[in-house]
């Protein structure tokens, strides 16, 4: 195990020094990099925007609009088609997803089927659904009366074009905006994600975004004045549609569209050379050219109205033919919104209204500050484990440290290239993984001790000690690594670059403390050669202790069941304090422009603009404050007026920092999410300890650890920590760091259960713990450094995390003494010597326990 070939050693160097230069352009700023020669690797880590401020925004297609827009389709075809074949109808109309049509004499109830076949017959979907599918059904059971009803399969295939068109919309619309490496991706059948990175006016991003921008130039009806139209019944053709100003003014339209922005080619903002105010310039493809010119010849003297989105913009006269294909579009525009219409006119119309069901905005100062706590935290924490190891284990603690540092460079140079996100739960990742990283060190070290002090040689108790770590190193991994993989793939955002962190970490780890600490071992071993191995300052758990802890697991079971217990009624009868992920609504972080936040003052403002329920407190900083406003019955649209509303209230006085809104759709789907990730990670544990184990093995970890997740959903209501995504990842870390712990304990159970004949079970679990009693608490230990570190200097955005984090690792250590292993007497793993009273090996008295 000791012995590296030459190609071995090369091997493992070049792969530290490859790490090592992959992580190194992240210790300089982009323009040292650029610099550089252009064969230096340059790449660094994506940060979050969380870190770097920015906009998630997730939008969701109204299915409504795309099923309106094909009936009206489908009426107008039938009108032109029935007209074509000169026959008959009335009660030409439909409600939902049904027209229907009357053929007014029956003798031509056949032709007007044979005229209408061509809206049944089926459509290419190609890619969509791989053939040809039937958009529209035809029902003709009642005599004269011929039903057409849009079909499910006709849905999807309309959502799924539409999507994709929006998609190509939306990316247009945001690269128009000038923005660095904006990410626009499909979510689902009717979603879309927009990411915008370091966006500094994430409204205006909202407004275009939210914009159908459909313009079409339609003629003005004059027939009758539009006031006589509101009174009584608009012109059969005609419709009364609003203009933008304030108070809206009504106009009387044609339906029928003259040119729509289908045709458009360009469109830029400019300024009337006239009057100097802003206008909107456009020019119009060859084939809108020639129908607006004949149109406006057709019309002169004449009102033609430019309408966007059924709302009219301008109703100009026209004066003379325009025969040039171009135009301007005047309004009361300023600088911005007519840049803004012209960039929703080059991109193009959206094929159906895309609604804001989930937001997430972070100002960049607010990035900065977290970047600062996370470097801070980092920092403390790998200072204190370093210090800690090399306390615990002298010169092999030096080592360790070494390999420690080897690992951090690791996850940030495969992060780098990968091109993963670094997000601020990332970085507790990071600092969480320092902290383990030790553990696989600890677990060989203290292997090795133990077969030093049962006589062996140092090489022969260093080589022995790393082959029997590495199986319980393994197992202990993988089981960590389940709940990492559940957490990637059912978390979002933050969640799930948390997830990559901690996986790259475990993986890390495992090559670093067997691999590279092994190497480094070899290497002093073969020029130092000696004779003892290094001494500890500090021995913190003594060779050969016996603590009896089955004698206390009945205590230990109550105290449990008692606190199990209580966790569970309180759960069930107090409100935990859920984060809108799960109950929907939108939290809002200001910071004061000058001096302190006056919480009282905002209390009373926000109550004055009827939004319902509002929580305003202090949040780390005195000039720093957290706004919560609760799920509006308005739906998604409602939640976005909320902080339209609070932004106008509160723009003046302070900075908007840091802005989440998610639907009551988004925050339902989020519960589910995590209810699903919490019993898939149990599942697939209790699978792989079985296979691993025995029953009793994996029934008892589950236990355990099922314990472990109802004691911090106590320790959530109680403390009345804000419990959402980030607590959930929480959770699952605790759900594999407390397998890890419990692993190690029935590794070495298992050991001796192999060793041990016939022990009675009680007192070989009591020498499985006690002999894995300095792994224990050394790896807890430093975690919770690492923890701590997090929690003082973290900052306040994910304190509940790590708060949650540090109490399941306290439980965690605990349950895997106390609750993992005396599970096994109570499952008769071995039943022939489970009796506490049951003599050992050669008669004598019973075995105290």
């Amino acid at each position: 195990m000791l012995y590296f070939s030459r190609f071995k050693m090369i091997l493992i160097w070049v792969a530290v020094a490859i790490t090592v230069i992959l992580a190194a352009p992240n210790l300089f700023s982009a323009s040292t990099l650029a610099q550089l020669p252009s064969w230096v690797p340059k790449r660094q880590m994506t940060l979050g925007l969380d870190l770097q401020g920015g906009s998630h925004i997730l939008l969701e297609m109204n299915q409504n609009d795309l099923i309106k827009d094909r009936l009206e389709t489908t009426r107008d075809e039938i009108r032109t088609l029935l007209r074509d074949a000169k026959i008959g109808y009335t009660g030409l109309g439909g409600t939902g997803r049904t027209l229907q049509v009357r053929i007014t004499d029956p003798a031509q109830l056949d032709a007007a089927k044979k005229a209408l076949k061509t809206l049944t017959d089926p459509v290419a979907a190609g890619l969509f659904t791989g053939g040809s599918i039937q958009e529209m059904s035809l029902d003709d059971s009642e005599p004269g009366l011929l039903k057409f009803t849009v079909t499910d399969a006709g849905i999807k295939y309309r959502t799924s074009t539409a999507l994709a068109q929006s998609i190509e919309v939306v990316e247009r619309r945001v690269n128009e905006l000038g923005t660095t490496e904006p990410i626009v991706q499909r979510q689902g059948d009717d979603r879309i994600l927009v990411q915008v990175p370091g966006l500094q006016d994430p409204q205006r991003l909202k407004e275009i975004l939210g914009q159908t921008a459909k313009l079409t130039f339609q003629m003005v009806d004059q027939s009758m004045p539009v006031q006589d139209a509101l009174k009584g019944r608009p012109p059969a053709g005609s419709s009364v549609l609003y203009s933008q100003d304030d108070p809206p003014v009504p106009y009387l339209i044609e339906n029928r569209v003259i040119v729509s922005g289908e045709n458009l080619v360009d469109a830029q903002a400019t300024y009337n050379s006239q009057n100097n105010e802003p206008v909107v310039s456009f020019r119009f493809d060859s084939k809108g050219a020639a129908r607006f010119g004949q149109a406006t010849s057709q019309n002169v003297g004449k009102l033609f109205a430019i309408i966007l989105d059924n709302q009219v913009i301008s109703a100009p006269q026209i004066r003379e033919p325009i025969l040039g294909g171009t135009g301007q579009i005047s309004g009361n525009f300023t600088a911005q919104s007519a840049n803004d219409l012209a960039v929703l006119l080059r991109a193009g119309a959206l094929p159906a209204t895309l609604t804001v069901i989930e937001e997430r905005t972070v100002g960049p100062g607010l990035g900065q500050d977290s970047i600062h706590a996370g470097k801070v935290a980092g920092i403390i924490g790998s200072i204190l484990v370093v210090a800690f190891m090399f306390v615990a284990y002298g010169f092999l603690g030096f080592l360790a440290n070494i390999a420690l540092a080897v690992h951090v460079a690791m996850i940030v140079g495969l992060l780098s290239l990968l091109g993963a996100t670094l997000t601020l739960p990332g970085i507790a990742g990071i600092v969480l993984t320092i902290g383990m990283a030790v553990d696989s060190n600890v677990l060989i070290y203290e292997r090795i001790r133990e077969e030093r002090r049962a006589g062996r040689s140092v090489i022969q108790a260093i080589d022995t000690g790393f082959s029997k770590a590495l199986a319980t190193i393994v197992d202990s991994n993988v089981t960590s690594l389940i709940a990492t993989v559940v957490l990637f793939y059912l978390g979002t955002g933050p969640v799930k670059g948390f997830a990559i962190t901690y996986a790259i970490g475990i993986l890390t780890t495992v090559f670093t403390a067997f691999t590279f600490t092994r190497l480094l071992v070899s290497i002093w071993l073969r020029r130092a050669r000696p004779k003892e191995l290094p001494k500890a300052p500090v021995t913190f758990i003594p060779p050969g202790t016996k603590i009896p802890f089955m004698g206390i697991r009945r205590w230990t079971f109550a105290l449990s069941s008692f606190l199990s217990v209580l966790s569970v009624v309180l759960f069930m009868t107090v409100d935990i304090n859920y984060g809108i992920d799960f109950k929907g609504g939108s939290m809002i972080e200001v910071k004061s422009k000058s001096g302190d936040a006056n919480l009282g003052d905002i209390r009373a403002r926000l109550m004055e603009l009827n939004i319902g329920e509002v929580q305003v407190q202090q949040f780390g900083a005195p000039n720093d404050v957290l706004i919560r406003v609760g799920t509006q019955d308005g739906g998604e649209n409602a939640e976005q007026t909320v902080i339209d509303k609070v932004r106008g209230e509160l723009q003046d006085q302070y900075d908007f920092r840091r802005v989440e809104v998610v639907g009551p759709t988004v925050s339902g789907e989020l519960a589910k999410q995590g209810t699903i990730a919490m019993l898939v990670a149990l599942v697939g544990i209790l699978v792989y300890v079985w296979f691993r184990f025995e029953w009793q093995f994996a029934v008892g970890a589950i236990v355990a650890t099922v314990h472990d997740v109802v004691m911090t959903l106590g320790f959530f209501v109680i403390t009345g920590l804000e419990f959402n995504q980030s607590s959930l990842a929480a959770i699952l870390t605790i759900i594999g760091y407390s397998l890890n712990d419990t692993i190690v304990v029935y590794d070495r159970v298992r050991e001796d259960l192999r060793k041990y004949k016939r022990m009675p079970l009680p007192q070989l679990l009591n020498n499985a713990i006690n002999e894995t009693l300095s792994r224990t608490t050394l790896t807890s230990v430093t975690t919770i450094l690492a923890l701590l570190a997090l929690v003082l200097f973290g900052g306040e955005v994910i304190r509940s995390f790590t708060m949650a984090m540090l109490f399941g690792v306290v439980f965690g250590t605990y349950s895997s003494i106390f609750i993992a292993a005396p599970l096994l007497i109570l499952f008769k793993l071995r039943p022939q010597a489970t009796a506490d009273e049951e003599k050992p090996v050669g008669g004598g008295k019973a075995v105290a326990t």
